[in-house]
């Protein structure tokens, strides 16, 4: 079911759902609340919310394991990670579960709210369909089609389905074929990490993306490997015939 104008909060400080609640209201949308993890993926699989802001700690089910099971239904709803720890570990394994953005408490309801707005600016944009789409928006691998007006793959002529950040990934390599960028440059560009000690997140992405888009995993055809340095993408005399 549809709930385009509705946000689900899965948090179990009343008081930081209620906070939540006055401001989203004041930006006119609606907003369902689940105190406990089980509650909340219950919600988030049956309906599909404009946001998911998830707390990592949560009675029943934690905010990791409800992340990786929104994720493995392959919802691509956009999900904002709160959490009371500060530790990098959390945050890399929020990341590399599907997690569009994080958030460590305490934090300012300013600051919460600024990182919704950029969400469903980014939403918004996903949903514009121009009447015209400029050709270079398009961009053909081999079987591989990605519209980058409309932020859709295809693969041999069916739609697959990323997320948001395996999408800027193969957006950012295929716009540059043959250019090798290192997991820290991609860490930059995509995330916005200006700091060290996230490759590990890059890499977990890769193989998603991988699994998705290569026949062969261990021998990819267009997201290679430079060993040492990082990755490129194939340049198009490279695809095979």
């Amino acid at each position: 079911m549809e709930k385009d104008n509705t946000v689900l909060i899965i948090e179990d400080d009343q008081k930081i759902a209620d906070l939540v609640k006055i401001h989203l209201n004041d930006m006119g949308y609606e907003l369902e609340h689940a105190s406990d993890g089980q509650a909340g993926l219950d919600l988030a699989l049956k309906h599909n919310y404009a946001l998911i802001i998830l707390d990592l700690m949560l009675p029943k089910l934690d905010g990791m394991e409800v992340c990786k099971r929104i994720r493995t239904t392959k919802k691509h709803m956009p999900i904002l990670m709160l959490t009371a720890k500060s530790e990098e570990l959390d945050k890399v394994l929020g990341l590399e579960l599907g997690a569009d953005d994080y958030l460590t408490k305490p934090f300012s309801i300013r600051e919460l709210i600024a990182r919704i707005k950029a969400i469903f600016r980014r939403m918004e944009v996903d949903k514009q369909e121009p009447e015209f789409v400029d050709e270079k928006k398009i961009i053909e691998f081999g079987d591989l089609k990605i519209n980058l007006e409309k932020r859709r793959v295809f693969l041999e002529g069916e739609p697959l389905e990323l997320t948001a950040k395996e999408f800027e990934l193969l957006a950012l390599f295929a716009k540059n074929p043959g250019r090798t960028y290192s997991r820290q440059e991609l860490l930059d560009i995509v995330w916005g990490y200006q700091f060290i000690g996230y490759e590990h997140t890059v890499n977990s992405h890769i193989n998603r993306l991988r699994n998705k888009i290569e026949e062969d995993t261990s021998n990819p055809t267009y997201v290679q490997t430079v060993w040492g340095v990082g990755y490129r993408f194939a340049e198009l005399e490279e695809l095979p015939t």
